[in-house]
């Protein structure tokens, strides 16, 4: 009886020390395990940074929703640590889904020569247009030219017409030619009256031998050509000299480059230039430069420049477009200009932006801001931004910009920041006398109506706020000196021109001049009558960023009225709190 008892207890003893080594050991594996994935879990949420997927510029250490859509945070891309302040990484995974490829740029000139490339059209040889005219009164019975491009030839009947003047200068030509004898002179005048009318000998004497008068007279053509537009119709009456068609001799026509401001030096009168029209690319042309546009284009900054070419054939069709080369001499000095595939440039308003890949074989890039010239087939040449053999994205530019975006990088949708030195240029330290408040308090009320004007993209009434500022700020000019009276000067030049401009646009740059120096000044001014407001627009004057005061916290951006008017944001007060 004892043996079996001492048999059970030895058996339980056993099966006890079994499971906990089993159950027991597993246990313990499983906490620890979980205990090491919460651990590695926090700490990356602890470590991490979550952003907004709409709003990319929202960095937060931790989770939460977006302040200002109110969407929740997503964990942010940290990047690579390696990378600049204006570059990113992409990973690999990424690179390959979008299939991101980049392309190396090099210069637009032809291997081994020293070739500047241009773009240009066909247009019609001025010099060889003509208008075909009426040489007196009268109604057109009969036109002969039916269309625009019929071809005419010199001689041929344009139209016919009938004129109540004509009519009667041959009665006076029939009446003196009874009195030929008596009065010589008075018949030599009535048959210069009709040859002034360009009526030919040969008509004039068959009036007067037959004794009849005609009551419609031709209209021959005096030049060959192209008809380029009829200026008439059957049943119009008009005027002696008054036009019926414009004729254009295409025999010749003019090949017309643009040629921008930085290339002017390569060029002069008399160089050759090889002219592929675009519809004949197996066609190479020779021609030489004959002319140099003396003015240049404002808005696009170019000029033209033109050759004379032949054109029996009739090949050359005007609004045809054509590509030039050029051989330049290299001792001008002027950098050739690189090509950047068309399909790398972002367009973002005034900007065009490319991303370049900073470190060879590396997803590494950075948005650059370039300034474009003209382009060619599917290459745009490029005056400012990219050197020589730098790696630009040429397919997938979109995801990699929306991969700027999420690390709160420079993209098409948040250009740079304003320089340092610009966005510290209010912040300057200068010595502004007491009495100057009371000006400046007065001038206050103006300058809110002109940056509203401004706003409003009313013209008129920015001058004449512009005109009410200035009157103010003068009377203060004396109790200024050194480099506080230096920026009371340079704002109402500013305002001056303000005043004294109504073109939109030219307010508005010298309003952000006038800011620079204004707001300077009023950081510097004791007991401002009301609390302003320090505002920044990034993306105005060219994406380098301008100021303006404000009187409340609500943006409205005078730089761009109602095409941005919200865009912009406070980054100062000024005067009480």
């Amino acid at each position: 009886m004892n043996k079996k008892v001492i048999v059970i207890i030895l058996t339980l003893a056993a099966g006890l020390f079994l499971g906990y080594l089993i159950f027991g050991t597993a246990a313990s594996t499983e906490k620890n395990g979980e205990a090491a994935d919460t651990h590695e879990h926090d700490s990356t949420n602890e470590d991490g940074m979550w952003t907004c997927s709409m709003h990319p510029q929202i960095q937060s250490p931790e989770p939460g929703d977006c302040p200002i859509c109110g969407m929740d945070l997503i964990p942010a891309d940290s990047g690579d640590a390696t990378a600049g302040a204006l570059e990113f990484r992409m990973t690999d995974n990424a690179m390959a889904l979008a299939n991101i490829r980049t392309s190396q740029i090099g210069s637009g000139a032809d291997t081994g020569e020293n070739t500047v490339r241009l773009s240009g059209k066909i247009r019609k040889n001025e010099e060889a247009n003509a208008i075909q005219a009426s040489y007196f009164d009268g109604r057109i019975e009969k036109l002969n030219i039916n269309y625009t491009g019929q071809e005419v030839r010199k001689g041929q009947l344009l139209a016919t017409i009938y004129s109540p003047g004509l009519v009667a200068a041959q009665q006076e030509l029939l009446t003196s030619k009874n009195l030929k004898g008596t009065q010589p002179g008075l018949y030599n005048a009535v048959r210069n009256k009709l040859k002034n009318w360009k009526l030919t000998e040969k008509q004039i004497n068959e009036i007067e031998n037959s004794g009849k008068i005609r009551e419609e007279f031709p209209i021959y053509a005096t030049v060959n050509g192209t008809v380029t537009e009829i200026m008439a119709a059957e049943g119009d009456f008009i005027k002696q000299g008054e036009p019926i068609v414009k004729v254009s001799n295409l025999d010749t026509v003019w090949a017309s480059f643009d040629v921008y401001e930085n290339q002017i030096g390569q060029f002069s009168k008399g160089q050759s230039i090889r002219i592929t029209p675009r519809a004949y690319p197996e066609h190479e042309l020779e021609g030489r430069i004959s002319f140099i546009d003396p003015v240049m284009d404002n808005r696009s900054r170019t000029l033209s420049i033109r050759a004379t070419l032949p054109n029996r054939d009739g090949l050359l069709k005007p609004g045809m477009f054509l590509t030039g080369r050029v051989e330049t001499d290299p001792a001008t000095g002027t950098t050739q200009q690189l090509q950047v595939p068309a399909s790398a440039v972002m367009w973002t308003g005034e900007r065009s932006v490319v991303y370049v890949q900073t470190e060879a074989g590396q997803p590494v890039f950075e948005m650059r801001e370039v300034r474009l010239g003209s382009r060619i087939g599917d290459q745009y040449m490029v005056t400012e931004g990219l050197k020589p053999g730098e790696y630009v994205v040429t397919n997938g530019t979109f995801t990699v910009d929306a991969a700027a975006q999420l690390q709160s990088k420079s993209s098409m949708m948040n250009p740079p920041q304003l320089s340092e030195g610009h966005a510290t240029m209010y912040d300057m330290d200068m010595e502004v006398s007491d009495s100057f408040a009371k000006f400046f308090t007065k001038a206050l009320p103006q300058y809110l109506r002109l940056q509203e004007a401004l706003v409003a993209g009313n013209t008129e009434a920015g001058s004449e706020s512009a005109r009410q500022t200035l009157k103010a700020l003068n009377e203060g000019k004396s109790s200024l000196h050194g480099m506080a009276r230096d920026h009371l000067q340079k704002s109402i030049r500013m305002l001056e021109a303000i005043a004294g401009n109504e073109i939109l646009d030219n307010q508005r740059e010298h309003f952000v001049i006038l800011n620079e120096n204004l707001i300077a000044l009023a950081k510097n001014t004791n007991n401002l009558p009301e609390e302003l407001y320090i505002v920044q627009c990034p993306m105005a004057n060219n994406n380098q960023g301008a100021l303006w005061l404000s009187k409340d916290k609500q943006v409205r951006n005078p730089y761009y009225g109602d095409a941005m008017l919200s865009c912009g944001s406070v980054i100062d007060s000024l005067g009480q709190e």
